[in-house]
């Protein structure tokens, strides 16, 4: 019975660490957040910081954790919804992905600075991981199901799905890049929209959808981000 409350204890106060640095990374950002201004939220010690972490680095790491399993929890209910059509499926779990990071641009803002330093590529190389372990699960089932209702051909819903993300994780990479030329001004958001299309196009052939089947831009998130 201890070694359970110690377990809930432990966890409860890691969170408050993870939810401390989130807080700090939207107001002040990552790179000018330290250690003691965590430290300093909570009125914690830095033994205490070690305890659960070893480097702010880990901070990091547990902060994205914490992103992807909020993120996933918000499309599970799509997933499992019975009697919508896996197209349909599909297209709201990448938009209500796209909203929840709306929701949340100041933090995401704040980790797109830290994702495309070479000093965080063993951080990013964790991210593409845990996104490939948690997501292949959530659309192997959304792929199965097209298949069976004749909307997508493919052989393999898990390999299938393990492409999809593949292709996902590389245009988040060129999704960055654009929202960098378009705040700078040397783009305009119908080059943005064609690149957008470009890699719909590309979904739907790896999914053997029809061209024009599969829409995963969300407008209202699209203008929300390139303006």
């Amino acid at each position: 019975m201890a070694r359970t409350l110690n377990l809930a204890v432990h966890t409860v106060r890691r969170e408050a660490f993870i939810e401390a640095a989130q807080r700090l990374m939207q107001t002040k950002g990552y790179e000018q957040m330290s250690i003691q201004d965590v430290l300093d939220e909570l009125h914690a010690s830095r033994g205490a910081f070690y305890h659960y972490f070893d480097s702010k680095q880990a901070l990091l790491e547990a902060v994205i954790d914490r992103m992807v399993d909020a993120g996933l929890a918000e499309v599970a209910p799509v997933v499992a919804a019975p009697g919508l059509p896996a197209v349909d499926k599909l297209q709201r779990v990448f938009s209500t992905i796209g909203r929840w990071k709306t929701e949340r641009k100041a933090l995401v803002l704040s980790l797109m600075s830290v994702w495309m330093s070479d000093d965080n590529a063993i951080v990013r190389e964790k991210f593409r991981r845990t996104t490939m372990r948690r997501m292949v699960p959530t659309l192997a089932p959304i792929i199965e199901q097209g298949i069976g209702e004749g909307a997508f051909h493919a052989e393999s819903p898990s390999e299938t799905a393990r492409v999809l993300v593949m292709l996902l994780q590389g245009f988040q990479d060129v999704a960055m890049e654009l929202f960098l030329d378009r705040q700078a001004g040397r783009i305009e958001l119908a080059e943005v929209e064609q690149t957008f299309a470009s890699h719909t196009a590309a979904f739907e052939r790896i999914l053997g959808a029809p061209a024009g089947s599969v829409n995963l831009t969300d407008r209202t998130v699209l203008r929300a981000w390139f303006g």
